[in-house]
């Protein structure tokens, strides 16, 4: 690994036993450990960047006898795969922020909601979570974790529609606020953090906030792990630090012939050759939920942007019209500009058209479209058109 590519080891490191870390950290004050979590500067590792500490502070001073911990397993984002690793090699780990958090925020009940395309780890999943509702009588810990199967649908990964698809209802997002941390799931707060972001909680419990704080730059805390893919000699799921360079990671996971990285899956960003120098990977350049994909000279990033929009246009949920006719829109006017229908100048109608939707979309999954469209459009126009 390259001096400038720092690899860490807290998620994955064998050197640490969780229900000590957990039944050490019951023992705390909860203000006291919140507080923790918030000078820790840990932002949620799904992609949407929230303090975690606030998020688990709101749902805490929230009112009401019942609350809820989701651990939003539906990793639905392309060329994303960290978190079945995670909850492969190290489900103690995650159950054990799960049990901290409800230990914390005073909820009794936490759900995992996995994605449908993963039941085959449910069995592995289950043993997991039996094991460690032994270890919670033991500490005396009233707190008890369920799986719910998700159903594939990539919308789901948005903590609302998540919720209203575990009530048994259609999965769509809900108009916010009010926020899940004070009105969630059943109409009780609750805390829906990423299956990445609750195995970092148990770990500053382990090490500490300065300790975490260490590793990245001031508004990127902490490290990440990423899901590596596409033109690298080298794919698979690493933990780094944020705040590097991408140039730096190109140097490291690239083949020698990286044109471009898409950063963030078909919702974040693709970045050109000629900017890996001045982007940073983090919340002060481009933030990622986790996926990497490297493309080399011989991908046609036409083909790359006609996947990512089939793609879109299959998912959308269809509730808003913004995200349901600007995803087909946009899809059949790159085809029209591909086969001469339409001159190059329409590309600035589409890519206008993509920021309407940015705006005018009830979530992500519409808001983020602009994102890969425009970075591939803008920069790779003469494959667009030819």
């Amino acid at each position: 690994m390259s001096e400038k590519i720092k690899k860490v080891d807290n998620i994955f490191s064998k050197d640490c036993n969780c229900k000590d870390i957990l039944a050490k950290t019951l023992k705390k004050d909860k203000d006291s450990f919140i507080q923790e979590l918030i000078d820790s500067g840990l932002k949620g590792r799904g992609g949407a960047g929230f303090p975690t500490g606030l998020k688990w502070k709101f749902a805490k001073m929230a009112e009401g006898d019942e609350k809820f911990v989701i651990c939003n397993a539906d990793e639905g984002e392309p060329g994303t795969f960290k978190d079945r690793v995670i909850l492969q090699e190290v489900p103690q780990k995650v159950l054990g922020g799960m049990a901290l958090c409800g230990h914390i925020i005073g909820a009794k009940k936490g759900f995992i909601y996995l994605r449908g395309e993963y039941a085959w780890m449910k069995q592995d999943l289950q043993k997991a979570i039996d094991e460690m509702h032994d270890a919670f009588k033991t500490m005396k810990l009233d707190f008890f974790i369920d799986i719910r199967m998700g159903s594939g649908a990539y919308v789901c990964g948005e903590e609302t529609a998540l919720i209203e698809s575990m009530e048994g209802k259609r999965g769509e997002p809900r108009n916010k606020p009010p926020f899940p941390a004070s009105i969630g799931f059943r109409g009780k707060p609750t805390v829906v953090n990423n299956v990445e972001t609750l195995v970092y909680t148990l770990m500053i419990a382990h090490i500490g906030a300065p300790e975490f704080k260490s590793l990245g730059t001031a508004d990127s805390a902490g490290s990440k792990v990423f899901s590596i893919s596409g033109d690298t000699p080298i794919p698979g799921v690493y933990e780094l630090e944020l705040g590097m360079k991408l140039s730096d990671f190109v140097e490291e996971f690239g083949d020698g012939d990286t044109k471009a990285v898409q950063v963030g899956g078909a919702s974040g960003f693709c970045v050109p050759r000629r900017k890996f120098n001045d982007t940073v990977i983090g919340f002060e350049g481009i933030p990622t939920g986790g996926s990497m994909m490297l493309f080399n000279s011989h991908r046609s990033m036409y083909n790359v942007l006609h996947n990512y929009l089939d793609f879109f246009v299959e998912e959308s949920c269809g509730q808003c019209t913004p995200c349901r006719v600007g995803c087909q829109q946009l899809l059949k006017g790159i085809e029209a500009v591909k086969s001469k229908e339409r001159d190059s100048s329409y590309l600035n109608e589409l890519i206008k058209l993509s920021e309407t939707m940015h705006t005018a979309s009830k979530c992500g999954l519409g808001q983020s479209v602009a994102n890969s469209f425009n970075s591939i459009v803008e920069e790779f126009t003469e494959e667009i058109m030819y």
